[in-house]
């Protein structure tokens, strides 16, 4: 077993419902959740959109090996509805990102692990303050509180709070 570290994003449709049903199927086919951070809403990185993402940080144990992981991954998104497009960044009913494998290092044309630009976004650092922020980037060489700390995206990361109702 393996403890892989995944982020959720969704910025269309039932973001909340989205990255519900992600984890539900993570559990199903890709490893068993074992912690999560919270809902973040976040402005969108890299390009403009009318909407927010929603993102989450996930652990899981996986018996999956990491290009295995990556496509199971990648069905996943395919069954939630993703249109995948030839632009980097995008809006995007659901996006399901490995960060971290255990503490491999992986450079191939398909993966890159740890992800390569963990150290520049916000949404990425905030929810993993959360859930790890002792773990250290086996690249860096750096703890996730220490990139944190000198992180010099300012976009809006907040905790999402559920519209109430009443």
């Amino acid at each position: 077993m393996a403890r892989s570290i995944l982020l959720l994003g969704s910025n269309l449709g039932d973001r909340e419902g989205l990255l519900d049903r992600a984890m539900e199927k993570l559990n199903e086919k890709a490893g068993k959740v074992i912690k999560s951070s919270s809902m973040y809403e976040t402005e969108p990185w890299g390009f403009e959109a009318e909407n927010s993402f929603l993102n989450q940080v996930i652990i899981i144990e996986t018996d999956h090996k990491p290009a295995n992981l990556l496509f199971t991954l990648q069905d996943i998104e395919l069954d939630l509805g993703r249109k995948r497009c030839n632009k980097q960044y995008e809006s995007r009913l659901i996006d399901i990102d490995v960060l971290f494998y255990g503490d491999e290092i992986i450079n191939t044309k398909d993966l890159i692990i740890p992800h390569p630009r963990i150290q520049e976004r916000m949404f990425v650092l905030k929810p993993l303050m959360e859930i790890s922020p002792n773990l250290t980037h086996p690249v860096l060489e750096k703890s996730i509180k220490a990139l944190f700390d000198n992180c010099k995206d300012k976009l809006k990361v907040e905790i999402f709070q559920k519209l109430n109702n009443s």
